[in-house]
Order: structure tokens, then sequence, then C-alpha cells
């Protein structure tokens, strides 16, 4: 049986303890829409319903209080055991190099996480000029984006990659929809870096003589996502990156067709510095919060 992710747990809790979705949202500091999809996930997964509309409002059913309390009591137990092992000989300074894109939208959304577990690591986040980089000295390990192709190195897969369109609702709203592939043309193709991704996109969705040159290119996932949440244009995005954008609404895609990439998320160390105990642990809880958001592994 698969465990729930630990943060729609933790979003079941403080609504149970607080009634309200919107006073969850902000201990958890999250958006109440956010915090409905990680309450709607868990339904999902659980197979039952725990919430029942009351009026204008929302209340846990009477097994969602039963389900609640006993999750209440395995946090207690995981916060116990955090705050029991810290300082178990897990610290120091580490210094971590991360793609942008990875590095905004989806670490830095969970890194506080690790620090609670671990509270005697002192941790740095550096980017690199190039997705596959791993030349930086002042780095212990690497999240790079590549082939896998790193001599010397000490390189543990990640997780694959596929991308699809995403633009915001209001562009969505602008141009009449997308009723087909082709109609992407309309509006501008937002690249990073080069047109590689859009026209392996075109090309499966059997677009005839698309002209990928045009549109704005970025050197920064950041910017790429920026342009798009703004109405800018069309951008190629994954679910890792783009999940939460998606889930708030401020993205929306308009197609099912996806494409592979060719290049994964890996993680690179030096192979004298892949058993350091801070390295052990920042692999595993990484692994651990890539399998709770439904990142399927390498």
């Amino acid at each position: 049986m698969r465990i729930p992710s630990t943060q729609a747990l933790r979003a079941l809790d403080s609504f149970a303890r607080h009634g309200s979705v919107w006073r969850a949202a902000d201990e958890l500091h999250l958006t109440r829409s956010a915090v409905s999809h990680q309450l709607r996930l868990l339904e999902r997964d659980l197979g039952f319903d725990l919430l029942e509309r009351i009026g204008k409002g929302v209340a846990l059913t009477p097994r969602g209080q039963r389900y609640a309390s006993d999750v209440r009591k395995a946090l207690t137990v995981l916060g116990d055991a955090v705050t029991r092992d810290a300082g178990t000989g897990v610290g120091g300074s580490f210094a971590v190099s991360c793609t942008p894109g990875f590095a905004s939208l989806f670490l830095c959304t969970h890194i506080g996480e690790f620090r609670q577990m671990y509270p005697d690591v002192a941790l740095r986040i550096l980017t690199p000029r190039r997705l596959d980089d791993v030349s930086n000295a002042e780095a212990d390990a690497f999240i790079a984006f590549g082939v896998g192709n790193w001599p010397n190195r000490a390189v543990e897969p990640l997780c694959e990659i596929s991308f699809t369109p995403l633009c915001s609702p209001t562009l969505l709203n602008k141009v009449g929809g997308f009723s087909r592939p082709s109609d992407v043309l309309r509006a501008n193709l937002l690249h990073l870096d080069d047109t590689e991704d859009w026209a392996r996109w075109l090309a499966l969705s059997k677009v005839e003589n698309p002209d990928t040159e045009g549109g704005i290119f970025f050197s920064d996932m950041n910017l790429v996502f920026s342009a798009a949440i703004a109405g800018q244009g069309i951008a190629m995005g994954d679910e890792l990156t783009s999940r939460r954008a998606l889930s708030e609404g401020r993205l929306v895609r308009p197609f099912d067709i996806a494409i592979k990439s060719p290049r994964s998320y890996f993680l690179v160390s030096e192979h004298a510095k892949a058993s350091h105990p801070v390295l052990e642990a920042f692999a595993g809880w990484l692994r651990s919060k890539l399998s709770e958001n439904r990142i399927l592994p390498y």
C-alpha cells in the first residue's frame, strides 16, 4: 500500500485543527487552492471521502475525522523522531549546485523540511551557467540536467522528464482556445535556449512545416515560466517544475500530447564525496520528495 504524501497529510491535519481551508493555507504558507488540491489528491489516494459540504462550507466526514486523528498521532511520532535523532553526526557545511528551474520551482519549495530534519547542516544552494555543468569546485554535489555522461563522477539518476505546452488561462481565452496542435503557432512560442523541444513536439503532433524560429528565447526556465504566466506566450514545461503553477491555476495544459526529453535530472558528485554523510542524507531526502510528488524515478 502506497503511503500518501506528507504534504497532503499535513494539509489534512491543519484543516482538521483549524476547521477551514484558508486558516490551513495560512499555516502551511500555501494558497487555498493548493490546500484544496492536496485534500482532493488525498481523497483519491485513500478511496473514500474526507470532506462533506455543509451549507457554504466544508467539514470532515466522520470517517475523515477518525483518519485525521490517526494522522495527527503519526505526525507527532515523526516530529518526535526528528527532534530525538537530530544531531546524530550529520552536520557541517554542504553546497549543492542545482539548475535554476529545478532549484526555484521545486527544491526551494521543499528545502526547509531538509533543514528541519538536519539542523546541523549549513546548506548552500548554487546555480550553474549550463544545465549540465558539474565543474564548480565550491559544490559538493550537483543536480544536473543532461544525458548522464559525466566521466569519473558518481552519477545517480533522479527522474525522467516529459515536456508539453503550457500557457496562462488569460492567453487561452485571448486566442479563443487551442482546438488543434497547429493553433499554438497563433501565440508567441517561448523557448529555453533553442527550438529543439518545440520542434520535436510539433513533429510528434504532425504539424506540417511549422516555423519554430520565431517567438522569444530565454536563458533561464524561471523567465520562460514568468512570461507564460503573464500571458506573453506558450511555453514547453514539465510536470516537475510546473506542478505548483498548474495546481494553483496560473498555468493550464491545453493538450495531452507530451514528448519525452532525451535528458534527465541526475545527482552527480566526485567519487570521493559519494559516501559523505550529508550527501547520503540529502540524496535520500530528495528521492523521498520526488516520490511524494509522484515524479517517476529514472
